[in-house]
């Protein structure tokens, strides 16, 4: 009997290269077939991923023992293949972010919810062993009360990069640009880090790329804790500079820069500054250098969650945070006002 859980992914571009490649590291977990878009595509991924390989969603859902859908489709097409895996009965972890805009991602949170399924977004990092050294400080209240906290994402995408595939840089496909698709994981990270938003200001536009989406953006928040926040976010800046993640506080101030701690300065603490080797994690001008280690560890909390039953740590609701501030900033710049979240 396999006691393994069985995973297929739907959408077989890039990312869920990076998905399959962490799957196969699982020890408690097998990917059994992928499903792509056409029959030609199917083909290709058989060779790619080398498991059963469909073009339509239902033959592949009645795959015997698949437990949990990974969802790697174009952002704006994340919503149909979740809800029809969720009525099947199969856990589900999307690729960020969770759709494109709030009231298609909250229609798959209802129906995970109705159907009692496990729902995860991917923000893998979130398990960025420098990150969770960030955040335990935060926890245990080292950094005093929270002043500032900065998300800077000033990428460089070239012309390749988004004639790569139909939808990118598109409304349709990607709902936005740099903000949606690029900085929507560090916005992750300040959100989880400052708390919630009370409101903001913000600016996009489109100044380099001819896209339909901006390709740069800038917005000043105000969280509900009384403290500021600051977010840049580009696929225009050349060669392209990691991401980084600034976090101010009243006893001290931690700067994370390419997933690594580059500033631990507290009163009264030594630094913790990790001597981890600092691997491939920066897409800052090649999303394909992310690598896929914190992809596994985030498979590694689902699994968990399923089988303790418990919430995954970056569950629906928790994944939506960063979509409606990002949502916010593109109603922002749209109206030229100030929007309350």
């Amino acid at each position: 009997m396999n006691n393994k859980i069985g995973i297929g992914i739907i959408g077989t571009g890039a990312i869920a290269v990076k998905h399959a490649a962490a799957i196969r590291e699982l020890e408690g977990a097998e990917l059994l077939a992928v499903c792509s878009s056409t029959k030609g595509r199917a083909i290709e991924a058989k060779k790619t991923f080398g498991v059963e390989s469909y073009a339509d969603i239902h033959s592949f859902l009645k795959h015997p023992q698949l437990d949990l859908i990974a969802i790697c489709t174009a952002s704006g097409h994340h919503m149909g293949p979740a809800l029809t895996s969720i009525a099947a009965g199969k856990h589900v972890l999307i690729e960020k972010p969770i759709e494109i805009n709030l009231k298609r991602a909250d229609q798959i949170i209802q129906a995970a919810r109705e159907n009692g399924v496990k729902l995860g977004v991917i923000f893998q990092n979130r398990f960025n062993p420098d990150y969770i050294q960030l955040k335990k400080a935060l926890q245990e209240g080292l950094l005093g009360k929270l002043f500032l906290g900065n998300a800077y994402v000033n990428w460089f995408r070239d012309e390749a990069y988004y004639k790569s595939s139909p939808w990118k840089g598109t409304v349709e496909g990607d709902g936005g640009g740099a903000l949606i698709n690029q900085a929507i994981h560090t916005i992750d990270l300040l959100l989880d880090c400052m708390g919630a938003v009370h409101s903001v200001f913000g600016k996009t536009d489109t100044l380099h790329h001819k896209i339909e989406t901006e390709d740069s953006a800038t917005a000043v928040v105000e969280f509900k804790n009384g403290a500021l926040g600051t977010i840049t976010a580009s696929t225009a800046i050349s060669p392209g500079y990691p991401e980084r993640l600034e976090i101010y506080g009243s006893k001290g101030s931690i700067i994370l820069e390419g997933g690594k701690i580059k500033a631990w300065d507290i009163q009264g603490e030594p630094s913790r500054i990790m001597n981890s080797p600092a691997g491939k994690n920066s897409g800052a001008s090649d999303p394909m250098a992310i690598g896929h280690q914190w992809h596994l560890e985030q498979y590694k909390d689902f699994l968990n969650a399923i089988q303790e039953d418990r919430a995954p740590l970056v569950n629906g609701e928790e994944g939506i945070k960063s979509l409606a501030l990002i949502e916010g900033i593109y109603q922002s710049s749209k109206l030229g006002k100030l929007v309350f979240l």
